[in-house]
């Protein structure tokens, strides 16, 4: 069958692969290479036959991957870090390049490979950060935004890398061959920014109004494909192409639906991609030269992570972020594979200097979670012989923090909590991480401390071990699970209040010891329902009966084994049986110009009239003989419903 039935054995192992790979909860790719060694040339048994023509379809896998990374590339993703994701990954990048080059030279390779493998060096793995990131529930904290703004200007810097490196082969002829592929890089960047930004969202909106899925796929996929094609016949990089038209799209209104359907075409082709890389590692190589490999992987761990921690702290990032980032970046990416391809398909890197690149980045990869652990124990450990890095802080009371409410997170729900608190003389600190609300509350007086609350010092600050209650506004919950479970090694007995962003979130949180759990969404939606009901003219009442069994529903299996969650109920359902009901009495009605005591409305009805509204005037706390007028607001306390008890008047 040829090349089909070494796509389906591709297949097939990289299925068992990527399962074993996700039952050591490691990444899928690392089970993908791993199954290119498996079915290469080097291990024997079942082997792929059309070595060649996979690689010629990885290509397409390649292109497609930068593809995607232009859609999803978003400048808004930068702005929180912008300065060192845009200047200090550029300064990272040039030092690593240079310290990876020492490496090799080291390694007694020439000057040429030795630059290349620095390049590679840079490079990190934003698969392998993310997923570790997301097993540890620390997304969405200080940290892990600096390494995904650090990690995405990286996987840009792929893109002029690309165009760059193969050029270094030719400079007998001077910089004349850099600075042509530099030029005809920008001709296709202006060519694509006049162009590109009026044809396809022309194109795409043209199609879209024929509302088939399947043409909206294909002229996603047409245009990646068709463009990165465009400028491998203009001598520039196939992958080059796909990424600017990416990056056209991603501005488009169906961004969003053209990565979604080219999501999976991109992780099929990807797959073929990385059991291509593994094909090419001789495990021979590997066990022969193991000590080189360790030598290397050292190296890398040790410099790449010196690097990177001490950029973050040299743009004002302090405490545990630096370990952080350099024991979170110190890794060899996989867009390194697709660097490394290039730079043998170009003849700067032989398969020896190959398979040693391939070796460390896959070790370093599977050491990823291990030493990532290790940035809190060894910050703790480095604040014993250091000065720690003030907190900045303000408006804390000077005789400390103490039987206070401690608010994570100051965006609107966490302002509403403070500013009531405030009103109601109550003490509280607000922890944030935006440094514009940080001054918002400045301005407002309230004490604030900047800050990442999933970090110990940080919790620290805010005396969480001697507060009253915890109010937990954050809503992911990767980062509110990361809170709370330092907060747990804190203050063990605390209680804390928090916001769940899905109704599944909520009993993860329960399970982690949250004592109160809020589903804002639910309780909208709640409201919403609560306000169309009576709209509709059903009796408060009723309607508050509803809710209540409604809101039961969804909170009561989380506090079942709670006596003060059924203690709380019964008391509510004790309220709504006073609950006062106002009725206009209309003008046909029998009550109207008769007294309380004349018409007997307790004695018959079981209601009692606690109130009067008349024109608009105080209400009146009526005597039994006080009149009752057509127009009249009537407040009723009851059981049984004023709008029943006009009914019942009507048909006596």
């Amino acid at each position: 069958m040829g090349i089909t039935a070494d796509i389906v054995l591709i297949v097939v192992a990289a299925l068992v692969g990527g399962l074993v790979a996700q039952r050591l909860h490691q990444p899928l790719i690392v089970g993908y290479i791993l199954a290119g060694v498996v079915v290469g040339p080097y291990t024997g048994g079942v082997t792929v036959t059309a070595i060649h023509d996979i690689e010629l379809l990885a290509e397409i896998g390649v292109a497609l991957l930068l593809f995607a990374l232009g859609i999803e590339f978003s400048f808004r993703e930068l702005r929180p870090v912008r300065m060192i994701a845009l200047l200090g990954t550029s300064l990272q990048m040039a030092c690593t390049m240079a310290y990876g080059a020492g490496i090799g030279w080291l390694l007694g390779w020439a000057w040429l490979p030795s630059l290349w493998f620095g390049a590679l060096m840079a490079l990190s793995s934003t698969m392998v950060i993310l997923k570790t990131l997301m097993s540890r529930g620390l997304l969405g904290t200080l940290s892990s935004r600096v390494m995904i703004g650090m990690l995405l200007v990286q996987d840009l810097a792929v893109v002029p890398l690309m165009i760059i490196l193969p050029q270094l082969q030719h400079l007998d002829g001077g910089l004349q061959q850099i600075g042509l592929a530099g030029l005809r890089a920008a001709v296709f960047l202006a060519a694509m920014v006049l162009l590109g930004t009026r044809i396809v969202p022309w194109l795409m909106t043209y199609v879209a109004r024929w509302n088939s899925r399947e043409l909206f796929f294909l002229v996603v996929t047409a245009l990646g494909l068709g463009v990165g094609y465009t400028t491998y016949l203009a001598g520039l990089s196939f992958a080059f192409g796909a990424f600017v038209v990416g990056m056209v799209i991603s501005e488009s209104v169906y961004s969003h639906q053209a990565l979604g359907d080219i999501l999976p075409l991109r992780d099929l082709f990807g797959l073929l991609f990385f059991v291509s890389v593994g094909m090419l590692l001789d495990p021979v190589f590997l066990i022969s030269h193991a000590g080189t490999v360790a030598l290397v992987v050292a190296l890398v761990l040790l410099g790449k992570g010196l690097i990177c921690g001490v950029i973050a702290r040299l743009f004002g990032y302090g405490n545990v972020v630096p370990w952080a980032v350099g024991l979170g970046l110190f890794q060899i990416g996989e867009f390194s594979f697709v660097l490394a391809r290039v730079g043998v398909s170009s003849g700067a890197l032989t398969a020896e200097m190959y398979a040693l690149v391939l070796s460390a980045a896959l070790v370093t990869m599977l050491l990823t979670p291990v030493v990532s652990r290790a940035a809190e124990p060894l910050y703790a450990l480095s604040r014993r012989w250091s000065r720690q890095v003030p907190l900045q802080t303000r408006h804390l009371p000077r005789q400390g923090l103490q039987e206070h409410v401690v608010i994570a997170g100051g965006g609107r729900v966490g302002h509403y909590v403070a500013d009531v608190l405030q009103r109601l003389h109550c003490g509280a600190v607000v922890i944030e991480l935006d440094q514009r609300r940080v001054e918002q509350y400045q301005a407002a007086g309230i004490p604030v401390i900047y800050g990442d609350a999933s970090h110990p010092v940080v919790l620290e600050a805010a005396a969480v071990a001697r507060a009253r209650l915890l109010v937990l506004t954050v809503p992911a919950i990767t980062v509110a699970h990361a809170i709370v479970t330092q907060v747990r090694r804190l203050a063990p007995a605390l209680p804390i209040v928090a916001r769940a962003e899905a109704v599944e979130h909520m009993h993860r949180l329960h399970d982690l010891g949250v004592n109160e759990v809020v589903q804002p969404e639910f309780e909208a939606g709640l409201e919403m329902v609560r306000q169309a009901l009576l709209a509709l003219a059903i009796p408060a009442v009723d309607v508050e009966h509803y809710t209540d069994t409604v809101r039961a529903e969804l909170y009561a299996p989380l506090y079942r084994p709670q006596a003060t969650y059924h203690t709380l109920a019964q008391l509510r359902r004790a309220s709504q049986q006073l609950a006062l009901t106002w009725v206009r009495i209309p003008d046909e009605s029998c009550l109207a110009g008769q007294t309380i005591e004349a018409m007997r409305i307790r004695s018959r009805t079981g209601a009692s009239v606690v109130a009067v509204l008349r024109d608009g005037q105080a209400p009146v706390y009526p005597a039994p003989s006080q009149t009752l007028y057509a127009g009249d607001l009537v407040g009723v306390l009851g059981r049984r419903l004023m709008v029943l008890i006009i009914g019942n008047f009507e048909r006596q």
